[in-house]
């Protein structure tokens, strides 16, 4: 099973954020542009929350709140969820499935490496699933097998 580590190997690292007192609209330029479904929301160098598509679909209006006049601060998820390089992708797909979050920052040592989506670990999980099934049909075959 892959770790989260090979994951970011396969991919770039490239973390976007933005500060909490950024306006959601500032927030989702970014989003557009990049075209990325979350930023995290750094303060300094610490992780105070994430922002996503989810929370402004859900948040903007129910607050009666507008994307020019709030910010980002007021409308993030503050709790984030966490892995390390080390964790597998197994765990991931559960962490985030029990969780119901779509993208886990990745801590090494207190300090941020990455991001992953759902996206990355489902098609990681999906890759290595159809090695597996290559190689356990050569070896029923009676071809060449690594296993």
């Amino acid at each position: 099973m892959q770790t989260v580590r090979q994951l970011l190997q396969a991919k770039s690292n490239r973390v976007w954020s933005i500060a909490p007192t950024a306006t959601v609209f500032a927030a989702l330029e970014l989003m557009a542009t990049q075209n990325i479904g979350a930023v995290l929301v750094i303060e300094g160098e610490k992780i105070v929350g994430i922002f996503t598509e989810r929370d402004y679909a859900r948040k903007v209006i129910l607050k009666g709140k507008t994307s020019k006049v709030a910010t980002v601060g007021e409308l993030m998820t503050p709790d984030v969820l966490y892995v390390s390089p080390d964790d597998t992708l197994d765990n991931c797909m559960a962490l985030m499935t029990g969780k119901r979050a779509r993208h886990l920052p990745v801590l090494e040592n207190g300090k941020l490496v990455g991001l992953i989506s759902i996206g990355d670990v489902v098609k990681a999980v999906i890759s290595d699933r159809e090695i597996m099934i290559r190689e356990l049909e050569r070896y029923i075959t009676g071809g060449h097998s690594s296993l």
